[in-house]
């Protein structure tokens, strides 16, 4: 399993989803541009002092990180399509795909059946994205038994 953040945009954000990668410990991987730079405050005090524990990739281009990852089943996540979350089956090989915060995914490639959202009820149109990934990564590593392996 592993967390890929497409062009994130919010510090916070991403350093909450790398602390919540370091405790754990599943790999991370930022896709550039960022909306920020790794060395801002925000996304530094938003990781404490874990960023020594985060297996951080940060990659330039997108086809790069498909290239290197090219045999691991991508999950794209939405917050208007896809799968209900608790209805797909997660595999312990996929890599979780999350878009920037303002704009989500952007293009029509995804397929229909590797993408989620995660339900919800009311007049919200999104979660925030640390509190996404908090979301799927959690019921992916469920799914998978990722918990009953570990001490």
């Amino acid at each position: 399993m592993e967390v890929v953040l497409y062009q994130p945009e919010i510090p916070p954000n991403t350093g909450n989803v790398a602390r919540l990668c370091a405790a754990t410990e599943i790999p991370l991987h930022l896709v550039r541009p960022l909306g920020f730079s790794l060395e801002d405050r925000y996304l530094r005090r938003a990781g404490l002092d874990y960023w020594p524990h985060v297996m951080l990739t940060v990659w330039d281009r997108w086809d790069d990180f498909l290239e290197a990852r090219s045999t691991s089943r991508k999950v794209y996540t939405s917050a208007r399509r896809g799968i209900d979350l608790f209805e797909y089956a997660f595999r312990s090989e996929d890599c979780l795909l999350f878009g920037p915060e303002t704009r989500g995914f952007t293009w029509d490639f995804a397929p229909e059946e590797h993408v989620v959202r995660i339900p919800m009820r009311g007049e919200v149109r999104s979660l925030n994205l640390s509190t996404a990934v908090g979301i799927v990564l959690y019921e992916a590593l469920r799914q998978t038994g990722y918990f009953n392996a570990r001490s």
